[in-house]
Protein backbone atom coordinates (compact mmCIF):
# COMPACT_ATOMS: atom_id res chain seq x y z
CA UNK A 1 0.00 0.00 0.00
CA UNK A 2 1.38 3.29 -1.10
CA UNK A 3 1.65 6.59 1.50
CA UNK A 4 -1.20 7.87 0.41
CA UNK A 5 -3.09 5.15 1.07
CA UNK A 6 -3.90 3.88 -2.37
CA UNK A 7 -3.45 0.11 -3.53
CA UNK A 8 -0.29 0.24 -5.85
CA UNK A 9 -1.62 -3.37 -7.43
CA UNK A 10 -4.76 -4.63 -5.95
CA UNK A 11 -4.65 -8.21 -8.40
CA UNK A 12 -0.90 -8.43 -7.39
CA UNK A 13 -0.35 -11.56 -4.95
CA UNK A 14 1.92 -10.26 -1.96
CA UNK A 15 5.38 -11.31 -1.06
CA UNK A 16 6.76 -12.81 2.25
CA UNK A 17 7.45 -9.69 3.63
CA UNK A 18 4.16 -7.81 2.77
CA UNK A 19 2.28 -11.10 4.76
CA UNK A 20 4.57 -10.85 7.50
CA UNK A 21 3.40 -7.25 7.79
CA UNK A 22 -0.17 -7.68 7.17
CA UNK A 23 -0.39 -11.04 9.62
CA UNK A 24 1.44 -9.02 12.48
CA UNK A 25 -1.13 -5.54 11.43
CA UNK A 26 -3.92 -8.06 11.99
CA UNK A 27 -2.92 -9.53 15.17
CA UNK A 28 -2.43 -6.52 16.56
CA UNK A 29 -6.09 -5.36 15.73
CA UNK A 30 -7.30 -8.98 16.98
CA UNK A 31 -5.84 -8.24 20.03
CA UNK A 32 -7.17 -4.66 20.53
CA UNK A 33 -10.28 -5.74 19.88
CA UNK A 34 -9.99 -8.71 22.19
CA UNK A 35 -8.83 -7.11 25.34
CA UNK A 36 -11.65 -4.36 24.81
CA UNK A 37 -14.21 -6.86 24.85
CA UNK A 38 -13.19 -8.32 28.03
CA UNK A 39 -11.37 -5.53 29.93
CA UNK A 40 -12.98 -2.52 28.37
CA UNK A 41 -11.67 0.26 26.07
CA UNK A 42 -10.31 1.99 29.40
CA UNK A 43 -8.93 -0.72 31.04
CA UNK A 44 -6.87 -2.01 28.13
CA UNK A 45 -2.79 -0.40 27.45
CA UNK A 46 -0.63 -0.91 24.52
CA UNK A 47 2.03 -2.77 26.99
CA UNK A 48 -1.63 -5.00 27.05
CA UNK A 49 -1.72 -5.05 23.49
CA UNK A 50 1.19 -6.26 22.59
CA UNK A 51 1.86 -8.96 24.90
CA UNK A 52 -1.14 -10.07 23.42
CA UNK A 53 0.10 -10.20 19.65
CA UNK A 54 3.43 -11.01 20.67
CA UNK A 55 4.81 -8.25 19.69
CA UNK A 56 6.79 -5.15 20.95
CA UNK A 57 4.99 -1.77 21.86
CA UNK A 58 7.73 -0.23 19.67
CA UNK A 59 6.44 -3.06 16.92
CA UNK A 60 3.00 -1.90 17.93
CA UNK A 61 3.44 1.76 16.91
CA UNK A 62 5.18 0.87 14.02
CA UNK A 63 1.55 0.15 12.76
CA UNK A 64 -0.56 1.91 15.05
CA UNK A 65 -0.12 5.63 16.51
CA UNK A 66 -2.89 4.73 19.38
CA UNK A 67 -4.96 1.67 20.81
CA UNK A 68 -7.91 3.41 19.20
CA UNK A 69 -6.53 3.98 15.79
CA UNK A 70 -6.14 0.04 16.48
CA UNK A 71 -9.50 -0.09 16.77
CA UNK A 72 -10.74 1.84 14.15
CA UNK A 73 -9.02 -0.05 11.98
CA UNK A 74 -8.29 1.03 7.61
CA UNK A 75 -11.08 2.32 5.07
CA UNK A 76 -11.36 1.27 2.04
CA UNK A 77 -8.84 2.44 -0.63
CA UNK A 78 -9.55 2.66 -4.40
CA UNK A 79 -7.24 0.25 -6.64
CA UNK A 80 -4.70 2.70 -8.48
CA UNK A 81 -3.10 2.41 -11.83
CA UNK A 82 -4.74 0.51 -14.41
CA UNK A 83 -7.94 -0.29 -12.69
CA UNK A 84 -8.31 3.72 -12.10
CA UNK A 85 -7.71 4.25 -16.07
CA UNK A 86 -9.59 1.71 -17.37
CA UNK A 87 -12.67 2.77 -15.39
CA UNK A 88 -11.89 6.83 -16.65
CA UNK A 89 -11.71 5.67 -19.53
CA UNK A 90 -13.88 2.80 -20.12
CA UNK A 91 -17.13 4.06 -22.57
CA UNK A 92 -18.94 1.19 -23.87
CA UNK A 93 -21.04 0.90 -20.55
CA UNK A 94 -22.87 3.82 -17.67
CA UNK A 95 -20.89 5.10 -14.72
CA UNK A 96 -22.53 3.12 -12.43
CA UNK A 97 -21.99 -0.23 -13.73
CA UNK A 98 -18.52 0.46 -14.27
CA UNK A 99 -18.21 1.37 -11.06
CA UNK A 100 -18.86 -2.24 -9.66
CA UNK A 101 -15.29 -3.84 -10.44
CA UNK A 102 -13.81 -0.73 -9.23
CA UNK A 103 -15.31 -0.91 -5.84
CA UNK A 104 -15.53 -4.96 -5.74
CA UNK A 105 -11.23 -4.70 -5.31
CA UNK A 106 -11.77 -2.09 -2.88
CA UNK A 107 -14.12 -3.60 -0.35
CA UNK A 108 -12.84 -7.02 -0.50
CA UNK A 109 -9.65 -5.41 0.53
CA UNK A 110 -10.64 -4.08 3.46
CA UNK A 111 -13.33 -6.41 4.71
CA UNK A 112 -12.38 -9.96 3.25
CA UNK A 113 -11.29 -10.82 6.85
CA UNK A 114 -14.99 -11.14 8.24
CA UNK A 115 -13.84 -12.50 11.87
CA UNK A 116 -11.84 -9.21 12.51
CA UNK A 117 -15.05 -7.49 10.93
CA UNK A 118 -17.55 -8.76 13.24
CA UNK A 119 -15.23 -8.14 16.54
CA UNK A 120 -14.46 -4.75 15.35
CA UNK A 121 -18.21 -4.19 14.79
CA UNK A 122 -19.21 -5.29 17.84
CA UNK A 123 -16.70 -3.01 19.32
CA UNK A 124 -17.93 0.17 17.59
CA UNK A 125 -21.11 -0.44 18.77
CA UNK A 126 -20.37 0.21 22.33
CA UNK A 127 -18.29 2.83 21.93
CA UNK A 128 -19.86 5.79 19.30
CA UNK A 129 -17.20 8.17 19.75
CA UNK A 130 -14.68 5.30 18.09
CA UNK A 131 -17.44 4.64 15.70
CA UNK A 132 -17.75 8.48 14.92
CA UNK A 133 -13.95 7.90 13.90
CA UNK A 134 -14.53 5.02 11.63
CA UNK A 135 -17.10 6.78 9.79
CA UNK A 136 -14.54 9.31 9.53
CA UNK A 137 -11.98 7.96 8.22
CA UNK A 138 -14.31 7.05 5.22
CA UNK A 139 -14.14 10.19 4.49
CA UNK A 140 -10.71 10.42 2.24
CA UNK A 141 -12.43 7.13 0.26
CA UNK A 142 -15.67 9.16 -0.87
CA UNK A 143 -13.79 12.05 -2.00
CA UNK A 144 -11.19 10.01 -3.71
CA UNK A 145 -13.93 8.19 -5.21
CA UNK A 146 -15.73 11.50 -6.24
CA UNK A 147 -12.99 13.05 -7.89
CA UNK A 148 -12.27 9.76 -10.21
CA UNK A 149 -16.02 9.72 -10.87
CA UNK A 150 -15.52 13.20 -12.09
CA UNK A 151 -13.12 12.09 -13.69
CA UNK A 152 -14.85 9.86 -15.96
CA UNK A 153 -17.84 11.73 -16.30
CA UNK A 154 -15.85 14.76 -18.29
CA UNK A 155 -14.12 12.31 -20.27
CA UNK A 156 -17.81 10.57 -21.60
CA UNK A 157 -18.89 14.45 -21.90
CA UNK A 158 -15.72 15.67 -23.37
CA UNK A 159 -14.95 18.54 -20.97
CA UNK A 160 -11.52 18.98 -20.18
CA UNK A 161 -10.35 18.59 -16.48
CA UNK A 162 -9.49 22.04 -15.85
CA UNK A 163 -12.88 22.86 -17.18
CA UNK A 164 -14.79 20.77 -14.13
CA UNK A 165 -17.40 22.46 -12.67
CA UNK A 166 -19.46 22.69 -9.86
CA UNK A 167 -22.15 21.24 -11.18
CA UNK A 168 -20.82 18.00 -12.51
CA UNK A 169 -18.98 17.52 -9.22
CA UNK A 170 -22.23 17.86 -7.74
CA UNK A 171 -23.51 14.57 -9.94
CA UNK A 172 -19.93 12.90 -9.06
CA UNK A 173 -20.62 13.28 -5.65
CA UNK A 174 -24.37 12.29 -5.98
CA UNK A 175 -23.07 8.95 -7.69
CA UNK A 176 -20.28 8.42 -4.92
CA UNK A 177 -22.58 8.64 -2.50
CA UNK A 178 -25.46 6.58 -3.97
CA UNK A 179 -22.46 3.89 -4.87
CA UNK A 180 -21.19 3.48 -1.25
CA UNK A 181 -24.32 3.30 0.51
CA UNK A 182 -25.03 0.20 -2.11
CA UNK A 183 -21.68 -1.37 -0.55
CA UNK A 184 -22.81 -0.70 2.74
CA UNK A 185 -25.79 -2.62 2.13
CA UNK A 186 -24.09 -5.62 0.63
CA UNK A 187 -21.85 -5.23 3.34
CA UNK A 188 -24.56 -5.55 5.88
CA UNK A 189 -25.85 -8.85 3.73
CA UNK A 190 -23.03 -10.18 4.13
CA UNK A 191 -21.68 -9.58 7.48
CA UNK A 192 -25.52 -9.86 9.10
CA UNK A 193 -25.68 -13.67 7.74
CA UNK A 194 -25.03 -16.36 10.33
CA UNK A 195 -25.61 -19.15 8.02
CA UNK A 196 -22.40 -21.37 7.96
CA UNK A 197 -23.37 -23.42 5.07
CA UNK A 198 -23.70 -19.74 3.54
CA UNK A 199 -20.04 -18.70 4.53
CA UNK A 200 -18.02 -21.16 2.15
CA UNK A 201 -20.68 -20.99 -0.81
CA UNK A 202 -19.83 -18.03 -3.56
CA UNK A 203 -23.26 -17.38 -3.87
CA UNK A 204 -23.17 -15.57 -0.79
CA UNK A 205 -19.56 -14.24 -0.92
CA UNK A 206 -19.09 -10.71 -0.42
CA UNK A 207 -18.56 -10.31 -4.01
CA UNK A 208 -21.62 -12.15 -4.79
CA UNK A 209 -23.77 -9.77 -2.50
CA UNK A 210 -21.96 -6.53 -4.19
CA UNK A 211 -22.68 -6.88 -7.32
CA UNK A 212 -26.30 -8.34 -7.26
CA UNK A 213 -26.57 -4.71 -5.20
CA UNK A 214 -25.39 -2.59 -7.63
CA UNK A 215 -27.86 -4.63 -10.54
CA UNK A 216 -30.33 -3.90 -7.53
CA UNK A 217 -30.09 -0.31 -7.91
CA UNK A 218 -29.65 -0.34 -11.31
CA UNK A 219 -33.41 -1.40 -11.73
CA UNK A 220 -34.51 0.73 -9.40
CA UNK A 221 -32.66 3.48 -10.77
CA UNK A 222 -33.76 2.34 -14.27
CA UNK A 223 -37.56 2.13 -12.64
CA UNK A 224 -37.88 -1.68 -13.43
CA UNK A 225 -38.52 -2.26 -10.05
CA UNK A 226 -42.54 -2.42 -9.73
Amino acid sequence: MRDDGLMSDPNAAPGLRERKRLATRRAIQVAVLDLIVEHGLDAVTVDMVSRRADVSPRTFFNYFPSKEEAVVGDPPALPDGRDLERFVAQRDEPVLSSLIQLLTHAVESATVDRELVVLRRRVLRAHPDLLARRIASTRVFEERLTTVVAQRMAADEGVADAAVDASLLSRAHLVSLVSIATLRHAWAEWIDDDDVDHLSDMRYSLRARMEASFVELGRLVTREVR
